[in-house]
């Protein structure tokens, strides 16, 4: 149930947000927008250094820069080389056109990252497939609501809709929860989420210097940073 209040909220978050829009001047919408960007930008710097950061007494240090690099390097690779951001503007295009929603995909992508980046979507997750215990993925719904509020106020329509990408990721986590527990912890779990987070800092980048990254492109580096870690477990 956790996964379907998750959804749930987005959608109620979104449809608030949608009518919140039409009330803003358009001026006022252009500051929110470099505003929400500047706190996504942080959002994504804090989660990138948190999941970086090993404290050893004193000492702060940190490591997988060498997998953060190679995972965001080799994933941009494979999508620019399968064009993805190119097939779903398209796509949104078509469905603009269809159904008048002015930059679906982008507020598409965009949302979809921030709701599915971060640890509580896994671990709550989880503790909802193994516990039977799915507080962790309520406050999230809580968090999420608010956030797909702003979101949609600022982005449009395709935040609404992130709530279904939000459902199959984290009902796929719930489902498999047994076989999972063992494997998204620890470093695994660290270096998913440190590279997750770097996708919201470019989001970030993008909502201040709209149009510089296509963040589509670089959503391969999750898989990436996927494989490496099975790959390593078996070395």
């Amino acid at each position: 149930m956790g996964s379907i209040v998750n959804a749930i909220c987005i959608v109620i978050g979104g449809l608030l947000g949608i009518l919140l829009k039409n009330g803003i001047k358009k001026n006022v919408q252009d500051s929110i927008y470099i505003a929400i960007g500047i706190c996504i930008l942080i959002i994504g710097i804090n989660g990138v250094i948190s999941n970086m950061a090993v404290v050893n007494g004193n000492i702060i240090s940190t490591n997988g820069e060498l997998i953060l690099v190679i995972s965001i390097v080799i994933g941009t690779l494979i999508g620019e080389s399968l064009d993805i951001d190119s097939f779903l503007n398209n796509l949104s295009v078509k469905i603009e056109k269809k159904f008048n929603l002015a930059g679906f995909a982008s507020s598409f992508v965009a949302a979809s990252i921030i709701f599915c980046v971060g640890a509580m979507a896994i671990i709550g997750s989880i503790n909802d497939g193994l516990l039977h215990n799915p507080n962790v993925l309520y406050v999230k719904s809580i968090l999420d609501g608010i956030t797909s509020i702003i979101l949609a106020a600022t982005l449009g329509m395709g935040v609404i809709f992130a709530s279904v990408p939000v459902l199959i990721y984290q009902g796929i986590i719930t489902l498999l929860a047994g076989s999972l527990s063992g494997i998204l912890v620890g470093e695994f779990l660290r270096q998913l989420c440190m590279v997750g987070y770097a996708l919201v800092l470019c989001i970030g980048i993008n909502f201040i210097a709209p149009g510089k990254l296509k963040i589509a492109n670089m959503l391969p580096s999750l898989i990436v940073v996927i494989v490496i870690n099975v790959i390593l477990m078996f070395i």
